[in-house]
Order: C-alpha cells, then sequence, then structure tokens
C-alpha cells in the first residue's frame, strides 16, 4: 500500500499532511491515524460509513455499479457456477482450491459436523419458544467451554481448527435450534451428504420415516449460503472483528458476530420482508402500501428493496430469483396469495418512477425469504440460516485480522455533548 499523494488540512492556521493510500478498487482513503496526536482533534462519522477501520483482501463492493467479488471473484459467476465449500476455501486461503485441496477441505467439515453429545443439554435449557437466534448465540458462545484446543488466538494451528469446526457445526447448531424450537428429535448429521443437503436432513428429517433431499432445493440452500457468505465490513463483521481485537476467543466473537446479525436492519430483513408480504395479504392491497411507502410521514418502509451499500442493482438479487424460480416451480405454489403480492411488487419496483429514481430496487432479501418460506422453514429460522452462511465470511475476517501487524483493540472516540466538570451535591441538598 504505497503512499504516493497526501492532503492538508489547515486547522487554525497550522497544517498537518495527511497521506492518502490508494486501494486496487475502489475510493481512495485518507490516512488520519496520526491526527489526534499531531492536531488533538478527532473525526466524526456516526455509523462509520466514511471510514476504513481496517485493510482487508477478502470482499469488494462497488455499490455504485452493483459489484460484489471475492478475492476478485464476481459472485455471480461463484454462485453460478461454484458451490458453497468452495466458496469457504476461496474465502478462508485466499485462491480456488485444486482438485486434492478441495476434496480434503470437504473430508475435514465433514467429520467436524457433529457437536459434542453433552452440548445437547444446553438447547433443553431454553423454553420451547426460545427464539432459535437466541439459543444460537448462547450454545455458540458455549462451544469454548468444549473446545479447549483451538481458543488460543495465537496459535496458528488452533485458529485453523477453530475455523473448520465453527464452519462445520454451525449448521447442526442451527438445525438443533429448529428442532427444539417445533419439539421433534435431533438429527444427527449425515457424512454422505453434501453441506446444503445435510442441512436441510438435519432440518427435515425425522426418524420414523426415509427423507430425501430434492437436489433443486439443495441447490437453491447452497446458492442462499454462497451470496451470504461474506459481505465486507457490514455491521455483524465490524462486530466480529471488534470483538477479536481484545483477544477474546473464536466462539464468543462469532457469538458476538450472531448476536448483531439477529437485528431486523441487518440479517433479520429478509423476515421482515416476508412479513411485510403477508401484512399487504392480497395484490389489490399493494397500490395503498405503495403510497404509504411514498409517505414521508408514513413509518411504513417497503422491506426488501435498495440497500445500504448498492445504489444499483444487488448483485446476489438476480441469482437469487433465478433460485426462487425453480423452487416455487418446484413446490407448485406459483398461486400463493404472498408469493403473488412479491411478484406484483417486483414488478411496479422495476417499472415505478418513484422506485428508479430512488434505486430502490428488489434486493438478496426479498427473494431469499421466498425461498425459504417456500421450503417450509418458519421466518423465526431465515436469520439462523443467514448466521451458517455469514460464519465463514466472518471467520475469514477473523483470521485476516490476527494476522495483521497493525492490529490494536478497536476503541471508537466520541463527540461529547454532555454535562462539563459538576461537584458533587450532597443527597439532603438536592
Amino acid at each position: 500500500m504505497a503512499e504516493t499523494r497526501s492532503a492538508t488540512l489547515t486547522i487554525d492556521g497550522k497544517s498537518y499532511e495527511l497521506p492518502i493510500h490508494s486501494p486496487t478498487a475502489g475510493p481512495d482513503v485518507l490516512d488520519i491515524r496520526k491526527l489526534y496526536a499531531q492536531a488533538n482533534v478527532f473525526t466524526y462519522d456516526p455509523g462509520f460509513t466514511s471510514t476504513a477501520a481496517c485493510d482487508s483482501t477478502i470482499t469488494f463492493i462497488d455499490g455504485d455499479e452493483g459489484i460484489l467479488t471475492h478475492r476478485g471473484y464476481p459472485i455471480d459467476q461463484l454462485a453460478a457456477e461454484s458451490h458453497f465449500l468452495e466458496v469457504c476455501y476461496l474465502l478462508l486461503y485466499g485462491d480456488l482450491p485444486s482438485k486434492e485441496e478441495l476434496d480434503q477441505f470437504e473430508g475435514i467439515i465433514t467429520r467436524h459436523t457433529m457437536i459434542h453429545e453433552q452440548m445437547h443439554y444446553f438447547f433443553r435449557g431454553f423454553r420451547r419458544d426460545s427464539h432459535p437466534m437466541a439459543t444460537m448465540v448462547g450454545v455458540v458462545g458455549a462451544m469454548s467451554a468444549f473446545y479447549h484446543d483451538s481458543t488460543d488466538v495465537n496459535d496458528q494451528k488452533q485458529r485453523e481448527i477453530a475455523s473448520h469446526r465453527l464452519i462445520a457445526k454451525m449448521p447442526t447448531i442451527a438445525a438443533m435450534a429448529y428442532k427444539y424450537s417445533i419439539g421433534q428429535p435431533f438429527m444427527y448429521p449425515r457424512n454422505e451428504l453434501d453441506y446444503a443437503s445435510n442441512f436441510l436432513h438435519m432440518c427435515f428429517a425425522v426418524p420414523a420415516e426415509d427423507y430425501k433431499v430434492d437436489p433443486i432445493l439443495s441447490r437453491a440452500m447452497d446458492r442462499i449460503f454462497t451470496l451470504h457468505a461474506d459481505h465486507e465490513q457490514n455491521a455483524s463483521t465490524s462486530t466480529v472483528r471488534l470483538a477479536s481485537s481484545s483477544g477474546a476467543n473464536p466462539f464468543a466473537c462469532i457469538a458476538a458476530g450472531i448476536a448483531c446479525l439477529w437485528g431486523p436492519a441487518h440479517g433479520g430483513a429478509n423476515q421482515a420482508c416476508l412479513e411485510m408480504l403477508r401484512e399487504i395479504g392480497t395484490v389489490d392491497r399493494i397500490p395503498e402500501y405503495i403510497e404509504r411507502a411514498k409517505d414521508r410521514n408514513d413509518p411504513f418502509r417497503l422491506m426488501g428493496f435498495g440497500h445500504r451499500v448498492y445504489k444499483n442493482f444487488d448483485p446476489r438479487a438476480k441469482v437469487m430469483k433465478a433460485s426462487a424460480d425453480e423452487v416455487l416451480d418446484l413446490m407448485g405454489i406459483q398461486n400463493n396469495p404472498t408469493l403473488q403480492v412479491a411478484k406484483e411488487l417486483e414488478r411496479i419496483a422495476l417499472e415505478d418512477d418513484y422506485f428508479q429514481d430512488k434505486k430502490l430496487y428488489p434486493n438478496v432479501d426479498f427473494y431469499s425469504g421466498i425461498i425459504l418460506d417456500a421450503m417450509g422453514f418458519p421466518t423465526s429460522m431465515f436469520t439462523p440460516i443467514f448466521a451458517v452462511a455469514r460464519t465463514v465470511g466472518w471467520i475469514s475476517q477473523w483470521k485476516e485480522q490476527l494476522a495483521d501487524p497493525q492490529l490494536k483493540i478497536g476503541r471508537p472516540r466520541q463527540l461529547y455533548l454532555g454535562d462539563k466538570l459538576r461537584d458533587y451535591v450532597d443527597i439532603s441538598r438536592r
């Protein structure tokens, strides 16, 4: 990262030189690390929308152009030509694997899918109506109590073992959280199944009869995992990095990421989208909700349209839409009222001047919620499935951060607007 230019900042007649870094892609970055020490001032950036907290080689997003790449590979190519575990390898190690490397990696992940038998008792400590995300936060955090041989973040080998364990066991934990919530027995992982098929089997099989995973559903689930694998420095990834900067063990860091992902503005968006479609109910009510969405004084917002980062099409949405069409055709539910509302909303969004002017195009959450609903998942499982997919992204970012020689504990500053120094007043005189 060569420094070839600088910017001059003048405060009270005194000038300060700030280096400008040029990335391989994206806007230039102004380096303000020494600004406080030199000028005794902070910068103010609520939401960190203009602040780079790290450098990274993993994922790049160009929101204006609708581009998302992992290690330089476009997401649409990966979703169409690759599969989730190959993308996991790419994110973790930087390059696409050879046939031998992929076989070895898939074998390792497959052999780590079971969880410690005693961890089953943790699930029984939750109420049956607990949200699966609440269960996952607790169980993933508790993994550090069972896997002591992979909690030392300073040991590269232990970091590697923890990475494999988390990727492998997260689908098992999510499926068990689901099974527990509906009162069905846990289904153990099956080594002969691929990653996505194994997850579907653990969610929908029962001991009383055989269950065969439909390849179309398995492919759709694999695409959902792939399209959600990483998304640069979003809220949950930044949470994982911040927790990691303190030296916390990997299971605690990922549990923190799951907790952040739970928010409806982040990982809960696809659940909120499907709930919105059900609230609208029928196609004839769409104009009413469109008008409400256009009214600035109305708190109603259309979920599943537009994106915080993408100011153009969400590059993941096109792939997800193709999967939605395949799944809905397989399940024979093209006439479902919720689906009809979704299709009409989609049509309006692509034709209405209001949506086009504000670039409110259907995003990945719009289609993923429809797919998961068609598969038979309740809305409470949408975010846990997102967590399964995003685990590899969190781990890749976690590993990259720990290898960074510039690593420091995260410590954001603030613009303090409270009272100045005051003397304590005894309670008798208040």
